[in-house]
């Protein structure tokens, strides 16, 4: 499957934000795209499309559902798997549920033309199991030095993953949010890509940005992507999301039919 994931390592930095109006802007486009929401114990995908979760990963990881039984559809034409919600047994870690679910993901990836994988905060480990599967990685942070320290902590957690199961993970890419321009965002992200070169032996390039913004916050408390009708995409944040849309469309060859299973 072609499989991006949007993480970050610390929480409250905007990756579902991220992940909702990136899939949308890239469903708006007619690519097929299933979002997944893997953060299994305290999920909130749905809760930023205004979805009540009835089947949820919950319900599939104890057998109630199939997976495929688990698809909303949200704005636009995207899919959309919630996870769990408050769920503690969600929490713990479980290797082969987790292998589980990238199998069945992988069968169901067939019929879209990408998944993008919501994930938790940190470098937990299904954090790092799903990054480690993905074609592509984004780091979202913002400019809180908390929020940096925790981008490179989740940089240099995958950089020792692959060097000890030796296996090559591509360098993730970073995504900056709350910024106030693209200068800052390019001077963010170069300092975080000398730690990555110097410590690291990796160079985080920046995918993208987005500004801080009232619209971003209205649409987040409003339920509703920002991206989601013909007037908001004149707005900079839904340029900043277009433009990244367009620049997965050419890196995975992204075709443009109906989504559907």
């Amino acid at each position: 499957m072609k499989f991006v994931q949007i993480t970050g390592g610390k929480g409250g930095v905007g990756k579902t934000t991220l992940a909702a109006n990136l899939g949308v802007a890239l469903a708006d486009r007619g690519v097929r795209v299933l979002l997944v929401d893997l953060d299994f114990s305290l999920a909130n995908l749905n809760v930023m499309f205004g979805l009540t979760a009835r089947n949820t990963l919950e319900s599939y990881f104890t057998g109630e559902r199939d997976l495929a039984e688990c698809i909303q559809k949200g704005p636009c034409g995207v899919h959309v798997i919630s996870g769990g919600s408050g769920c503690a047994d969600l929490s713990r870690e479980d290797a082969s549920r987790t292998k589980r679910l990238a199998k069945d993901l992988n069968t169901l990836a067939l019929h879209y033309d990408l998944v993008i994988g919501d994930s938790a905060a940190g470098i937990g480990p299904d954090v790092l199991f799903f990054s480690a599967l993905a074609d592509l990685v984004l780091v979202v942070t913002t400019p809180e030095p908390a929020a940096l320290t925790d981008a490179y902590g989740l940089v240099k957690a995958l950089d020792a993953l692959s060097n000890s199961q030796h296996k090559e993970i591509p360098t993730p890419e970073l995504f900056l949010n709350l910024v106030y321009s693209s200068d800052q965002a390019d001077r963010l992200a170069a300092r975080l890509r000398g730690v990555c070169e110097r410590f690291l032996a990796r160079s985080a390039r920046l995918a993208g940005w987005l500004p801080r913004s009232n619209g971003v916050l209205q649409s987040s408390l409003s339920q509703r992507p920002f991206i989601g009708n013909s007037r908001s995409k004149a707005a900079l944040e839904a340029r900043c999301l277009i433009h990244l849309a367009r620049r997965l469309e050419s890196r995975f060859s992204l075709s443009g039919a109906p989504a559907g299973v």
